[in-house]
């Protein structure tokens, strides 16, 4: 039977899977498109009011060129999913971006993909959970100022979804996705027949002035107006995270495995940029506006907006303007995009864990990292990247528009440097490929990735320039010190394993020239006769039994037992004028390895085995500060004895 705490983890995680069972985990490409393709659909949410936030800058008349700049981003979109295309049938491993960095371009641009990657995992979630916080406070008036607890308590339900497994966790999440495309391409469809039929309305918001900021009082002129032009269309870009997921996860994909994740790339590409066109379109369409701090730069006939003024997202304007506010399918869709954004998370809990994993055993991370839960999923992987999106959510308070700053930085350096690292695979395998049919399909590859390359090398250096100053710093800071502490773990690694590796040197090799045992003493009682009867068969050259005098009556009455007992060890007792246990002990062993350094100790020490988790409290504590600094003396073994009082034996009854 389980005990308390086994039994509270199999109701949220489930019962283990063996590692037969793993191919259980593999996702077909109906399940993979919702499990890998939900953050890059569900950009649709906020990158336009991104867009339209941006230009509100300029005034009213700039939000016009909004559908023009969600062109950009599309065509940049498709042309990195083309790209990436080319990624998953090259290196369908999974170490995606940083494998193809680190084995074209070397170990530090690997480095640097890995950092910006996880950053950026990272970040998807805290944005996505905030934006779906934001649609929920739309639904529910009353939740307004509660985004922050809502995104949280969002972060830990996906946790525990994740924990249960890959598969599980996209049989749950595929059926609300397909809904919330449903959703969105319905709403255009009558939102297109209502337009060309003439009883398209007006947004809420359509008939607000916009006040322009000091600088673009002349609205997109000059270099900052294409400054602003440029900013916006960075913040767009946000549409475009989420792609590399793929590339990362292609060993959860049912075999043929790079054919199906090129797939549901292009899948991924198409549904993405015909959403967003959808929203831009629908959302020029109605007027729709969106500002920064709706009281202080919206006028409406010449004021400010009342006090309890609540801005919507752009979604949530079209669906009450196309459906009415209130009515059933208005409901429906601001409860599919909030859900949707809830799950967009879950790529970033598919793609985390398995570049953790990779990094893991590579050296650079903590080597718990690369083993699976009991459901085959990474779940410390799972656990780490939902504690940094938390620390995020709460630093930022689920604010979107902070958050989103940081966010696309990390991404476009990684889909850069593996773009130019496809250009050198390519170039290299060249070399060596003389078939033509196969010299002519990597020819058309190294095409479409310094296209890709191009582009995104474009597009980074416009969000480093455009976004720097507006957050951006902190995630370049946060992916630098990522990187130290990675390069860290793999040179401490390494110097382990230098140092621990079996060589020639005789005194390793040699044998001790002789073992002295020593038994600690605090009183004389069964789990002392035992371990004196382990010390005794083991056979040493020489035996003796410790105490520390603390007490003097307590000391007296030891020595008294252990005479009455007639136990056929010698007893020595060291003075401790300063009532310490551990510094009598250790210049005694210090004194017995002066005069005999090649000989080894071996302290046995009587140990409490409890069944309660209050009982080891207060039990054990003083060996267990004896064994710590033990460890740091050469030429010492600690052994311990169990005693196993009655509690643990009623412990392990419910385990059994």
């Amino acid at each position: 039977m389980l005990n308390f705490f086994n039994a509270f983890k199999r109701v949220l995680v489930g019962r283990p899977y063996r590692n037969d069972k793993l191919a259980h985990t593999l996702l077909p490409k109906r399940i993979a498109l919702p499990v890998f393709a939900s953050d890059a659909l569900s950009s649709v949410a906020y990158a336009p009011d991104e867009i339209l936030l941006t230009l509100a800058l300029a005034g009213v008349a700039s939000v016009a060129l909004a559908p023009w700049v969600g062109i950009a981003v599309m065509v940049v979109l498709l042309t990195v999913v083309a790209s990436y295309r080319q990624n998953v049938h090259a290196y369908p491993s999974g170490g995606g971006d940083y494998e193809i960095a680190n084995v074209n371009l070397g170990k530090s641009a690997g480095l640097t993909v890995a950092s910006a990657l996880m950053v950026d995992y990272v970040l998807t979630v805290a944005v996505s959970m905030s934006s779906a916080a934001n649609y929920l406070a739309t639904a529910v008036p009353g939740l307004h100022g509660t985004q922050a607890l809502i995104a949280v308590a969002g972060v830990v339900v996906l946790a525990l979804v994740n924990l249960r497994g890959i598969k599980e966790a996209g049989n749950v999440f595929a059926v609300p996705t397909y809904i919330f495309m449903f959703c969105i391409f319905a709403m255009t469809a009558v939102g297109i027949v209502q337009a060309f039929t003439g009883t398209l309305g007006r947004a809420p918001s359509a008939d607000f002035e916009i006040i322009p900021e000091a600088a673009f009082n002349q609205g997109l002129m000059g270099l900052a107006g294409a400054f602003l032009l440029l900013r916006a269309f960075s913040s767009g870009a946000a549409a475009l995270t989420g792609v590399e997921a793929i590339s990362n996860g292609v060993p959860n994909f049912r075999k043929p495995k790079s054919k199906n994740a090129a797939t549901t790339l292009l899948l991924l590409g198409a549904i993405a940029a015909g959403m967003m066109a959808s929203i831009l379109f629908l959302a020029n369409a109605i007027g729709v506006h969106i500002v920064a701090d709706p009281h202080t730069e919206f006028l409406v006939n010449g004021v400010a907006p009342p006090e309890g003024y609540v801005q919507n997202p752009s979604i949530s304007q079209i669906a009450s303007t196309i459906f009415g506010a209130g009515s059933i399918p208005f409901f429906i869709i601001v409860a599919a995009t909030g859900t949707i954004l809830v799950f967009a998370s879950n790529t970033a809990f598919n793609g985390f864990p398995v570049l953790a994993s990779i990094l893991a055993k590579d050296g650079y991370l903590p080597r718990q990292l690369r083993t699976r839960g009991d459901r085959l999923a990474f779940s410390n992987g799972v656990i780490l990247l939902a504690t940094g999106a938390l620390v995020l959510i709460i630093a930022f308070n689920a604010d979107v528009t902070k958050l989103i700053q940081l966010y696309i930085v990390g991404v476009f350096i990684s889909f850069t440097a593996s773009q130019l690292g496809m250009i050198r695979h390519w170039t290299r395998e060249l070399r060596t490929i003389k078939d033509r049919p196969l010299r002519f399909r990597m020819k058309r590859s190294r095409i479409i990735n310094s296209v890709g390359f191009s582009m995104t090398l474009t597009v980074l250096l416009i969000v480093l320039v455009t976004k720097f100053s507006q957050g951006a710093w902190i995630a370049l800071l946060a992916m630098a010190v990522l990187f130290v502490v990675m390069w860290s773990i793999r040179n401490h690694y390494d110097n382990v394993a230098a140092e621990l590796a079996v060589d020639d040197d005789a005194s390793v090799r040699a044998l001790p020239a002789r073992i002295h045992a020593l038994i600690l003493v605090s009183h004389v009682r069964k789990p002392v006769i035992r371990a004196v009867a382990f010390a005794r068969a083991s056979r040493p050259s020489t035996l003796e039994a410790l105490t520390v005098d603390l007490d003097a009556a307590e000391t007296e009455q030891t020595i008294a037992d252990w005479d009455r007992l007639s136990i056929p060890v010698p007893l020595t007792v060291l003075a401790s004028p300063y009532r310490e246990t551990l510094t009598p002990l250790i210049n005694h062993i210090k004194d017995m390895r002066k005069d005999a350094p090649r000989d080894l100790i071996v302290v046995y020490i009587p140990e409490y085995v409890v069944g309660k988790w209050w009982e080891q409290l207060v039990h054990n504590q003083t060996a267990l500060r004896i064994k710590t600094r033990l460890h740091f003396e050469p030429g010492v073994v600690v052994a311990s004895v169990p005693w196993q009082l009655k509690s643990s034996a009623d412990a392990q009854k419910y385990q059994e």
